[in-house]
Parts: C-alpha cells; sequence; structure tokens
C-alpha cells in the first residue's frame, strides 16, 4: 500500500464533508475505559470508523470505534472513542492514519489519553500520570518508509513532543481533583499479552513509569507533523511482578470505572485551562 498525502486526504475530505466543513482546533483521543468521555462532547457529529475512507476499524475490547466532532470547553475537538494498536495487527505505518487525518483537518493541539500499568511503586491504581517522555525499544516507527514533506521533514526532533506548556497546565490542574498525580515516562510495550515481571523490572531499571501498548505511534506521528502533545495515563493496575497476583482485563475496566468520575472532571479542568484557538 502506498500511503501518499491524497491517501489522508481521502479520509480527511469525506470527515469534511460529513460534518459540514467543521474544522476542529484539538484532537483527543480516548484510550481503554476513558470512551465514556465522548459524551461530553456538545453538538456531536458522530461518524463510524468503518465509514470513513482509508481509516482503521478499531476491534479492542472498551474502544467504540467512532469519531466525534464536536465542542468540549469552548474547544472544536476531533474526538476518537477508541484507538488502534500494533497488536490488532496493524503495522506501524498503517497507525500513522488517525493523526495525518487529523492533521488535515486542522488540529493545533494532541491530546492521548490511555490505560497503563504502574512500573513505579510509589504510583497506586487509580492515580493519573502526565507523560513527560517514553521509551520504545523496538526498532519499528510509524514514520518508516517514504516520508510525506506535507506533514513533516524526514528527520525531526522530539526532545519537546509531551509539550511542557501541556504538562504545565495539567499539572497545576492535579490541586483540583482528588486523584493522585505524577509526571513520570511511558514505557512502550507491543502486547496484546501482558509484560512479564522481569520486563517490568527493567522498565524500572531504565526510567520507566508505567508500562502500556499505545500512545507512542500517535505521539511520534504528531511531532512530525508539528503538533503539540499531552499524554495523560490512568493507571488502571500495578504492573507485572509489583504485587503477587495475575494480571487481568477485568481489573484494567474495574479501575477505569472506579475513577472515571474524577478523571472526567479532572480531564476538563485542564481542557478548560487550555488557551481557546477557535474561542
Amino acid at each position: 500500500m502506498a500511503y501518499t498525502y491524497d491517501y489522508y486526504k481521502r479520509s480527511a475530505d469525506y470527515i469534511r464533508e460529513v460534518s459540514g466543513g467543521f474544522q476542529p482546533d484539538m484532537g483527543i483521543v480516548l484510550g481503554t475505559g476513558l470512551g465514556e468521555y465522548d459524551r461530553n462532547v456538545e453538538n456531536p457529529i458522530v461518524i463510524p470508523y468503518g465509514d470513513i475512507p482509508n481509516f482503521l476499524v478499531s476491534t479492542a475490547p472498551d474502544h467504540a470505534g467512532r469519531l466525534i466532532l464536536g465542542t468540549i470547553q469552548g474547544h472544536k475537538v476531533c474526538c476518537m472513542s477508541g484507538r488502534f494498536h500494533s497488536y490488532e495487527g496493524y503495522s506501524f505505518d498503517e497507525l500513522a492514519a488517525p493523526v495525518r487525518v487529523m492533521k488535515l483537518l486542522g488540529i493545533k493541539k494532541l491530546i492521548l489519553t490511555n490505560a497503563a500499568g504502574a512500573i513505579n511503586t510509589s504510583y497506586q491504581a487509580g492515580d493519573i500520570m502526565v507523560i513527560k517522555d517514553h521509551i520504545k525499544l523496538m526498532g519499528l516507527s510509524p514514520l518508516a518508509g517514504p516520508n510525506i514533506p506535507e506533514f513533516g521533514k524526514r528527520f525531526f526532533d522530539v526532545g519537546n513532543m509531551y509539550d511542557k506548556d501541556l504538562r504545565r497546565i495539567a499539572l497545576d490542574c492535579a490541586g483540583t481533583t482528588s486523584l493522585r498525580i505524577h509526571e513520570g515516562v511511558y514505557f512502550f510495550f507491543a502486547g496484546p499479552q501482558y509484560e512479564s515481571p522481569a520486563e517490568i523490572r527493567a522498565a524500572r531499571i531504565l526510567g520507566g513509569d508505567a508500562a502500556g501498548m499505545s500512545t507512542v505511534t500517535e505521539a511520534l506521528t504528531a511531532a512530525h507533523c508539528g503538533i503539540p502533545v499531552l499524554g495523560l495515563s490512568v493507571m488502571t493496575n500495578m504492573a507485572a511482578g509489583v504485587l503477587d497476583q495475575p494480571l487481568t482485563s477485568e481489573e484494567v475496566t474495574e479501575t477505569s470505572l472506579r475513577v472515571a468520575g474524577a478523571f472526567e472532571k479532572y480531564f476538563t479542568e485542564i481542557l478548560r485551562r487550555i488557551p481557546c484557538e477557535s474561542c
């Protein structure tokens, strides 16, 4: 498959046509267990992923698989309720599609949320981590292959990929929530199996604070496109080997539901404080 500028433009053109020319200024990706936040979108225009030409289809549990356009706290948003992962069988270059399409729609900022396992033993299930950096040791990249200059340069800096100004806003909002807020490093694992205790010990030694199977491909694609990113991880469980118990998807869902109300309020306060491009 040749992933060209026109390939992604076809997706964006369809979304623009269906939405009546709606132009978002902010992209939001809702991860595992966090999809219910999309009900906060005002005047929503809902488009199933399967209807969008050249787009992907979400197969992960708890991922609704729909694009919602509308307004939250004055921001015109393009909200993905459900994301895509390499463990679903998608190649890394395929995973560049969502952010590139949102770039063509006009977004200026991107917020990524996910469920993660806590590597840092000072964290607890239910805590929130503001991502300041990530570690991805595998060589694969969503930007491999021919460069598309309309999106960005062949070689690009990722030193401020998780934007320091957006991180500061998120950390400043810590006083408005009962949730414990941390800032840390997200360690990417491909999944779908949970990590082994030995892998978690290694990740901790290397500086990882939370483990997850998403977010990194989207953040890298956004950096290539010149889009500032805010990443938020909900600690839905302690990572493998931290506690003497097996990891389960049920625990992930249970914790997500337990903190959903508080997380929604915290997330909304962050949106309220982020300067609005379209206000």
